[in-house]
């Protein structure tokens, strides 16, 4: 015996097969996409980035953010190459950005962060960067799955420079910082809605920013401030009630901590013996680059910290 099934029959039966088996999210993209490159426009520029979804993004949710900021005259993809930290974050599975900062208008096309007291063409254009990263964090959060509670900034030289801007400004959708090769050089007094954790990595060797503070051997002829004298005031800001202490040193590095502060944060300190004005553990940012330091790696550092520290 064969049944005849109407249009009007076909269609109710359809409705009702998807009220009861379809997501509420819709139906799952055909092909699962993990790596986009993306712009947003922010004070009349188009600010780009490039960024990266674990494996397991289409499964789960509540991802880590990690901001990934390049030193001056590399890139969002260069420092991505030089860093590594997408191996990391395919690891760990979490979600990493690695936003650009502007070009100059020079031959060189140079990219770089205002970090107050750098560097270059940012500085001197007075860039607003700090409002690229905010609405950068308001549309990732918007779109993707990520945890706002869990946005942490990591950068290299000039881009850890600004993370240490955006700790200062930014306090409030950032939960800590993870910086290398750089020093805290804003202009403006450093007033944070809250304590926030510091981890801070250098190498001894690093002549491009000297860690006792001066002009470097780079093309940046800006004054850097002793790393030192920017852990103290983020030490004060933190409220940390013990003093810095070395609590290792061995043939790879020293680390000095500061401990006791307030909602339990901690100032971490890495001195490298070895490597230099480059991303401990990865490759050298360019042709000429430094020879990292193998002594640490970064990104393991980097993220065995961010893990133990969230937005209230």
């Amino acid at each position: 015996m064969r049944f005849k099934i109407s249009i009007p029959t076909l269609i109710a039966l359809l409705v009702i097969l998807c009220s009861t088996g379809c997501s509420k999210n819709g139906p799952a993209p055909a092909e699962k996409v993990y790596r986009f490159s993306e712009s947003i426009t922010v004070d009349g520029l188009t600010r780009t980035y490039t960024l990266n979804l674990p494996s397991n993004y289409y499964e789960t949710d509540g991802f880590y953010l990690v901001i990934a900021l390049h030193g001056g005259g590399g890139s969002g993809t260069q420092f991505e190459t030089s860093s590594l930290l997408t191996n990391k974050a395919n690891a760990a599975k979490f979600i990493v950005v690695y936003p650009d900062g502007v070009q100059s208008n020079g031959l060189l096309k140079a990219r770089t962060w205002n970090a107050g007291g750098c560097c270059d063409y940012a500085r001197d254009n007075n860039i607003n960067d700090v409002k690229f990263i905010s609405e950068l964090i308001d549309t990732l959060v918007s779109k993707y799955k990520i945890n706002p509670k869990k946005v942490y900034a990591t950068g290299h030289s000039n881009g850890g420079m600004m993370s240490y801007r955006l700790a200062c400004e930014l306090s409030n959708k950032i939960a800590a910082i993870a910086v290398n090769g750089c020093a805290l050089m804003v202009t403006s007094p450093c007033n944070p809605s809250r304590p926030v954790p510091i981890l801070h990595m250098h190498s001894y060797l690093d002549e491009n920013v000297p860690y006792l503070g001066g002009v470097g051997t780079g093309p940046s002829k800006d004054y850097f401030h002793p790393v030192d004298s920017g852990l103290n005031v983020w030490s004060t800001i933190n409220a940390c009630g013990n003093k810095a202490v070395e609590v290792e040193d061995n043939a790879g590095y020293t680390l000095t901590q500061w401990t006791n502060c307030s909602n339990a944060v901690t100032i971490q300190w890495y001195m490298t013996k070895d490597g230099g004005h480059a991303w401990p553990g990865g490759l050298p940012g360019s042709a000429n680059g430094d020879t990292p330091s193998t002594a640490i790696n970064a990104d393991d550092l980097l993220w065995d910290f961010f893990q133990q520290y969230q937005l209230p």
